[in-house]
């Protein structure tokens, strides 16, 4: 008797862990990373960058920075790895591509070369790129 007791306590639990499984389940949208296509994009001096989003990115770029930004038919997208302690770094583009869902954005912050003259002051390294407007989302790596 103690046991079913017990049980039928336990019953209303369970049941609102499976109803609340099964909604949360159905709201999950796989995300498929297969390349439809590459994107082809620019890197966008520092100059050509559209002032509204230079200022965004000047705002954000001691953290890690992921924005983007559209203007005149173009997106802008913005990738920075925050504050590093010396000159001497990049950040290259190493993939650009459409998926089903997305453009994903794919980046490399390179280090300082080991015969590069490196300056002890802090620095923001980023990468801009300019590509054709799209309505979907940037899945930056």
């Amino acid at each position: 008797m103690i046991q079913r007791t017990y049980v039928r306590k336990r019953y209303p639990v369970l049941l609102l862990l499976a109803v609340l499984l099964a909604l949360t389940a159905c709201s999950i949208r796989k995300t498929d990373d297969k390349k439809i296509r590459d994107v082809e994009f620019t890197v966008v001096d520092k100059d050509d960058i559209p002032e509204e989003f230079k200022l965004q990115i000047e705002e954000a770029k001691a953290d890690v920075m992921k924005l983007s930004y559209a203007d005149k038919g173009y997106l802008y997208a913005a990738r920075g790895y925050g504050t590093k302690e010396t000159s001497g770094y990049s950040v290259n583009v190493t993939q650009c591509f459409e998926t089903e869902y997305n453009i994903q954005i794919k980046t490399a912050l390179m280090g300082p070369g080991k015969e590069e003259k490196i300056l002890k002051k802090k620095t923001y390294p980023y990468v801009v790129i300019k590509t054709e407007y799209t309505d979907k989302p940037i899945e930056f790596d």
